[in-house]
């Protein structure tokens, strides 16, 4: 067969795969189309719903305000809530997605194998949204409410009025960076899998793990303490669970092979 016609005969697959690929684009844009609108209808529900780790913080006894200050600026930030609301409900659908476009590329036993981790993806990223949103929001707020200052006789007040853009890109900075961090176990294992890293590695890089930890959180969370520990503590507890994890698929491998035997 000449050069021309293995180009020609590759061609048709490749085609196929970018409808295949065009399809599965379309059908996430849609669900995230479809999402937003939703959102952005309910976003001034859904704010104050994200509200609701301030007002912990602060305690009822404290009436709480924030402001904007230009004329356009709520309305952007509802844009963004309602981008970000939309990523979160359409990621099944986006997962799906995914995992149809890849699947007819896998064995069968490597579908089985993939499967677990389309589920646990999500399962851990909401996780993580939640640890932020009844843990470290909570404990970053009342540290940033201890810092005001009550007024007295030739002292000023100084008292914490937060723009809703701002208390909205932190919170939600934090819950991307939460639910990133809490991917460690499905990140690890994967790369288990495929034989890039094991159980021993991963005890002997344990010390610089830590190190990483500690600078990925000071770049991710404000600059507090408390919001960094709340970060670091529970993904390195995750970089443990995952050793384990990894000599689960140790094992496992190490079973099937001495079958195969």
């Amino acid at each position: 067969m000449s050069v021309e016609d293995e180009v020609e005969s590759s061609r048709a697959p490749l085609m196929e795969h970018l409808i295949e690929l065009r399809s599965r684009l379309i059908k996430a844009l849609l669900a995230i189309a479809a999402a937003f609108v939703v959102c952005f209808a309910f976003a001034n529900q859904i704010f104050n719903i994200l509200l609701w780790p301030y007002e912990f913080a602060a305690g009822p006894q404290k009436e709480l305000q924030l402001i904007y200050t230009a004329p356009q600026e709520y309305l952007i930030t509802q844009i963004k809530l309602a981008l970000f609301g939309a990523f979160f409900i359409a990621f099944p659908i986006i997962a799906i997605q995914i995992y149809k476009f890849v699947a007819p590329g896998l064995y069968k036993n490597e579908r089985a194998a993939f499967f677990p981790y389309l589920i646990a993806t999500p399962i851990l990223f909401f996780l993580g949204a939640a640890f932020v949103y009844f843990g470290a929001m909570p404990l970053a707020m009342r540290f940033f409410l201890s810092m005001e200052q009550a007024g007295a006789p030739g002292q000023a007040g100084i008292h914490l009025v937060a723009r809703t853009s701002e208390y909205l890109s932190l919170i939600m900075a934090l819950i991307l960076a939460f639910g990133i961090c809490f991917q460690t176990p499905v990140i690890l294992t994967l790369l288990a899998r495929a034989g890039f890293i094991d159980a021993r590695w991963l005890v002997e890089k344990r010390k610089y793990a830590i190190v990483v930890v500690f600078a990925i959180a000071a770049v991710l969370t404000p600059p507090d303490i408390i919001s960094q520990f709340a970060l670091a503590v529970p993904t390195l507890l995750l970089y443990e669970l995952s050793i384990y994890l990894v000599r689960v698929v140790e094992r496992k491998r190490a079973k099937e092979s001495a079958e195969a035997a």
